[in-house]
């Protein structure tokens, strides 16, 4: 058995105290000088994907029995084969403490939380088993999402990650200030190239399959899947009505938490397949989020504004208004729709109803910065509600497509928010009458025919 194949068990005695270290506060700007000098080798052309990884906190490398060749092709990529935690690589996906789960909002993600046995996402070992394939669902775009920093499975946004956020992820959202740069290399899908998705973590599903937890202490093996790549397969969910993707997801040899509550006994799986999971030592997985979670349905979920019209809170201090504004205007689209506005409008009343709206209202949000919107709402624990709080106005095309999507909305049998609160209502397209201009049209059309015919039947002098 291979480094790559050890059991979780530390290395050495493991030092919460050497995961938690961050670099001084008045040291935060030289943090984004080295994720810049990170990030802007990413595209280096020419770069060897074999280059011995330089890792941080004086981490040991371990070997790495799989490759995403597949995918990346000849297109620059590095594997991260640091030992993010003394339990194991990134493919471990190991969650040391809470602040290790990065908060992220913009791109459709893979969720392979719930991937195990199937029958609608089951995971089977490759003949190797340094892989499994693992069916999961496909969440809309918009919908907050989590990455385990531990996890990141591409070395140079790894570094780059850690080099902002911390070695522990706690100088980045929702614990900390700073949006981290993982968020940004997957909602542009620069993560690992050639990939339609990533898997990361997220509660969309929460109301639907609840979360649940099951310790299997016995080490065996399980699919790591937290930021794998993935592929699109164009099947749809009958019961969710969610797309599905593909994603392969390397294996590691060692104890595991379940996302689902079941007995011990059931911790492996046969026919070939096995369990998509993660590590938490002590703790469980996911982590109890520090506050509600913005735009996510479910029982974690912030709640829209209320009642209508709405109590606006002030947006606060450490807000820039400005940028969140920007944030809106720069997520336009190619027909000249701001997303981040139809998103806002149709995200938070979805239901299993209308997923198709949602991916549409929210297509292309990765494109473009959303982090001081994410970073107001879960400041002031409401959700789609950052445009309201700081007076950002969409424009004609966009107010059009917001009237377009509520009134779709509706004939699902869903009340937009603006029947909720009277926000993000939008604005009848140019041209077409309203129901009071219908009647005016109707009106004078009756009576320019009774017009003629008393003209035609008055008598000729």
């Amino acid at each position: 058995m291979g480094p790559d194949r050890t059991s979780m068990e530390p290395a050495q005695p493991h030092k919460p105290e050497a995961e938690a270290r961050l670099s001084p506060p008045g040291k935060k700007w030289r943090r984004w000088l080295i994720a810049l000098g990170v990030l802007g080798l990413l595209g280096a052309p020419g770069r060897p994907a074999s280059a011995d990884p330089v890792c941080p906190d004086s981490q040991t490398t371990v070997s790495a029995s799989f490759n995403f060749n597949q995918f990346t092709g000849d297109q620059p990529f590095r594997l991260n084969t640091c030992m993010t935690t003394s339990y194991g690589p990134a493919w471990a996906d190991v969650l040391v403490k809470p602040e290790n789960f990065l908060q992220c909002k913009g791109a459709s993600i893979a969720l392979c939380y719930y991937s195990g046995p199937g029958p609608v996402t089951p995971c089977d070992f490759a003949s190797d088993k340094d892989t499994a394939s693992c069916t999961c669902y496909e969440v809309p775009g918009g919908s907050t999402y989590f990455v385990d920093i531990n996890a990141i499975l591409n070395l140079d946004v790894y570094l780059a990650t850690v080099a902002v956020c911390g070695i522990d992820g706690s100088g980045c959202q929702p614990r900390g200030p700073l949006p981290a740069p993982v968020c940004d290399s997957i909602n542009k899908n620069t993560l690992i190239p050639g990939a339609d998705l990533i898997s990361t973590f997220s509660l969309y599903l929460e109301g639907q399959i609840p979360i649940g937890q099951t310790q299997c202490t016995v080490p065996a093996l399980y699919a790591g899947c937290m930021t794998a790549p993935c592929t699109r397969t164009g099947n749809i969910d009958p019961t969710t009505h969610l797309p599905l993707a593909q994603c392969t997801c390397p294996t590691f040899d060692g104890p595991y938490q379940l996302g689902q509550t079941l007995s011990p006994q059931q911790c492996v799986l046969d026919k070939n397949q096995v369990w998509s999971a993660a590590y938490a030592p002590g703790g469980t997985f996911p982590p109890t989020p520090p506050g509600c979670v913005p735009d996510t349905p479910g029982p974690s979920g912030c709640p829209l504004l209320s009642p209508k019209p709405p109590n606006i809170p002030p947006p606060p201090s450490n807000i820039s208004c400005a940028k969140v504004c920007n944030e809106y205007r720069m997520s336009g689209n190619q027909r000249g729709v701001e997303v981040g506005f139809t998103c806002d409008a149709t995200l938070c009343t979805a239901t299993k109803a209308d997923p198709d709206l949602v991916a549409e209202a929210c297509a292309g949000l990765g494109t473009s910065s959303v982090s001081e919107i994410l970073k107001l709402e879960t400041e002031v624990g409401f959700s789609c509600a950052a445009s309201q709080i700081c007076g950002c106005q969409p424009q004609q095309t966009t107010n059009e497509a917001i009237f377009s999507l509520n009134e779709r909305q509706r004939a699902r049998g869903i009340s937009p928010q603006c029947d909720l609160n009277g926000t993000l209502c939008g604005a009848q397209p140019a041209g077409i009458p309203t129901l009071s201009g219908w009647v005016m049209i109707v009106l004078a059309v009756f009576l320019a025919v009774v017009g003629a015919t008393i003209l035609r039947r008055k008598p000729i002098a």
